[in-house]
């Protein structure tokens, strides 16, 4: 089989070395480090297959650009693929895939990694410390026994992060439209939204974005939770409203808030800007929070889930190479 050639986008130098391990003689990843966008297209002409992040650019401007160079497969090397305009690219024929399962105890850990920084303050506590300072005013916290536990999907990562709770001795929470008898199988009880967001001391988001999660953590949405709440969000920025985050943490309606994704990371998450002027108000304004908790979407960053991601993405490109049905493909 002659060697074809990948153009690989936001490749950093892990990706770059993880897809070098993964890869077969049969074909080569031109890596380049930008990000892939209407502008950047065009570094794609002549390749048949392309393959892109999470935040990388694959609207309908996009796809029309790689369609005119050739390309007939994006390769995601992710899980999510709200960035991708389907219909568009049904209609120019290219065919997605991606890759949906990497490593899900990477973000359940993460997940719970946040939640106990957050409750005994761990960042505040080393920065202490590293000043000679040992007074332990403010850096009261609490107990997970007892506790309340939300879990927002009852998915792979969901139920991971449900099962870590309850050993906690927490009381988990599940709402699950889809698939709710698996939750009910694995011994936890599962509510309607409306119960979960009321009744849980700890809300942990894991399900996809879509019209109906959009937003789902808003002004009204934050109202009716306990005062003090922990607000976890490893899933997808635009599953809580910025704005409503800011108010729901001035009025101390929120009393915790861990995020490994924001709305509007694109421009901002898997990059350097510690010399740049962020522009993004809202954004700044978060990280003036002593009790909110920002890592720029790392989660999956294990090198389990980092090397699971390389391997899938080779085997996508094989089958469609071979002519094999597209197990991972995703749209129509």
């Amino acid at each position: 089989m002659p060697t074809h050639q990948i153009a690989v986008f936001s490749a950093k130098s892990y990706d770059e070395r993880f897809l070098l391990q993964a890869s077969v003689p049969a074909i080569q990843f031109i890596c380049h480090e930008v990000t892939l966008n209407p502008s950047t297209a065009v570094m794609a002409e002549g390749f048949e297959i392309v393959s892109a992040f999470v935040n990388d650019d694959l609207s309908r401007e996009t796809l029309g650009t790689l369609a005119e160079g050739g390309t007939r497969l994006i390769a995601l090397r992710c899980a999510g693929y709200n960035q991708v305009d389907l219909i568009a690219a049904h209609e120019l024929g290219i065919s997605v895939v991606n890759v949906p399962a990497y490593s899900p105890y990477a973000v359940a850990e993460h997940t719970i990694a946040l939640m106990l920084a957050l409750s005994r303050k761990i960042p505040r506590a080393y920065n202490r410390v590293r000043d000679g300072n040992f007074s332990l005013d403010g850096l009261l916290g609490f107990d997970f026994y007892q506790k309340n536990v939300g879990i927002v999907g009852g998915g792979k990562i969901g139920l991971l992060v449900a099962e870590r709770m309850r050993a906690f001795g927490c009381e988990v929470l599940v709402y699950e439209p889809v698939n709710s008898q698996h939750c009910i199988k694995q011994g936890f009880q599962v509510v309607d939204l409306k119960t979960l967001i009321q009744q849980s001391d700890i809300i942990s988001l894991h399900c996809p974005l879509n019209s109906d999660t959009r937003y789902l953590v808003n002004h009204d949405s934050i109202a009716s939770m306990k005062p003090g709440v922990m607000l976890i969000n490893t899933s997808r920025g635009a599953l809580m409203d910025t704005r409503a985050l800011l108010d729901g943490l001035k009025s101390k309606q929120i009393g915790y808030l861990g995020i490994d994704v924001y709305e509007q990371e694109g421009s901002l998450f898997f990059e350097d800007h510690s010399l740049d002027i962020i522009q993004d108000d809202l954004f700044q304004r978060l990280l003036t929070f002593p009790n909110v908790l920002v890592t720029g979407h790392q989660a999956y960053f294990t090198q389990e889930a980092v090397q699971h991601i390389a391997e899938t993405t080779v085997k996508n490109v094989l089958a469609y190479l071979n002519g094999e049905r597209l197990s991972n493909r995703v749209g129509m």
